[in-house]
């Protein structure tokens, strides 16, 4: 396997990695740290809105989804850092009760700006001997320090070079501080906090859940949140280069705000299609605006990826997030981009029992918890 200098994550012994053919099932970063019950409640704390997933299995074996979503002031969160506790606490609670969901230990993401992956390459050695020397090497890859982060490791591959036989190692470190934060309010609201991931690569999971990653060649998972959009590559099932972009449905609503001398909640729903200039075929300068955008974000993403050794064009381009619901948005990346493009949708393979969307509709709540759903499919105990 060649190695790649840029972020890549997921899940495997006890730590956020994406190893390839599957993330399907697998452990966070602090699985190793906490105890391990039977299954887990997603639980995706956006800088918008609250998403929770629970999966069952019914008597007959088939997967029985409650999901809800749970909306909070949008200055709750700033940069991924939570800022307002007691607002987000209250929030996970009211969407679990909303969505009648009886779990509570829960599997919930960091931010992907606060978690630092670094792939490296060292002298092929025993595990012993990398257990051993792990540590020493970090310090020259993880801009922190070592005493504030919880760090792991996995081997993801194997190569040679001039010198000899070499292994490729994942580094993944997250700051204490954050999961802290994180934890805390998950804790508060009367859950315990059992796994912790990344949305990326949670998305990953739910989309290889239905076999979507089993065809083959190379896709974009492309997440868009309201203030975050979270682009992952994925190149023959494995996940090769991730990216968050610092932008998202709250551009909309801000330029519909300014625009229009409108208050938030009043641009939200201009924003959703309900006022003026959302019915004509045509969208207003503000939006187009904005959509060119995020686009072009994204298309500096691609090309990022396309620059670097052995990629490969875009076969594909799944959209989930709030945000994708969008007309506009949807419909300028299908004509911006020589790929297909897929709606993802976590459930289209599970019996719905409860949805709870605050005045929203399944379809909303399909493209807004896809991250929780896959944090849900993830099962305690997987090596």
């Amino acid at each position: 396997m060649q190695s790649r200098r840029f972020a890549r994550l997921g899940a495997e012994n006890g730590m956020v990695l994406a190893l390839g053919v599957s993330v399907v099932s697998r452990m966070g970063i602090l699985s190793r740290f906490l105890p391990r019950p039977a299954s887990l409640v997603g639980l995706d704390i956006g800088s918008s809105s609250v998403k929770a997933v629970e999966v069952t299995r019914s008597a007959t074996g088939g997967l029985v989804a409650r999901a809800g979503v749970q909306p909070m002031p949008s200055e709750s969160l700033a940069k991924g850092a939570i800022v307002n506790g007691p607002v987000v606490t209250d929030a996970i609670r009211n969407v679990l009760e909303a969505a009648g969901i009886r779990g509570r230990d829960v599997a919930l993401c960091l931010p992907g700006s606060a978690v630092v992956a670094r792939e490296i390459s060292m002298p092929r050695m025993s595990p012993a001997e990398l257990a051993g020397s792990i540590a020493w090497e970090a310090e020259g890859h993880i801009p922190f320090e070592l005493r504030d982060v919880n760090l792991d490791y996995q081997v993801v591959g194997r190569g040679a070079d001039s010198e000899g036989p070499t292994i490729v190692v994942l580094l993944a470190a997250a700051k204490k501080s954050t999961i802290a934060d994180y934890a805390a309010v998950v804790a508060q609201a009367g859950c315990v906090p059992i796994v912790v991931d990344v949305a990326a690569f949670a998305l990953q999971n739910a989309y290889a859940t239905y076999g979507g990653l089993d065809g083959g060649g190379s896709l974009a998972l492309l997440n868009a949140g309201a203030s975050t959009i979270n682009v992952n590559i994925v190149l023959g099932g494995r996940s090769v280069f991730t990216r968050d972009i610092a932008a998202g449905g709250n551009a909309y609503t801000d330029a519909l705000r300014a625009a229009h001398s409108l208050t938030f909640g009043e641009a939200e729903k201009l924003k959703k299609g309900g006022g003026r200039g959302q019915d004509a075929d045509t969208p207003e300068p503000a939006v187009r605006e904005v959509t060119e955008r995020l686009l072009l974000e994204v298309e500096k993403t691609f090309d990022f990826f396309a620059a670097k050794p052995a990629s490969a064009r875009l076969d594909r381009i799944v959209l989930s997030g709030g945000a994708s619901r969008g007309r506009e948005f949807a419909a300028a990346i299908e004509e911006r981009f020589d790929a297909s493009v897929e709606r993802f949708d976590p459930f289209r393979a599970m019996t719905m029992d409860v949805v709870s969307a605050a005045g929203g509709e399944l379809a909303d709540v399909a493209a807004a918890a896809g991250v929780a759903a896959g944090l849900a499919l993830r099962q305690v105990g997987d090596r």
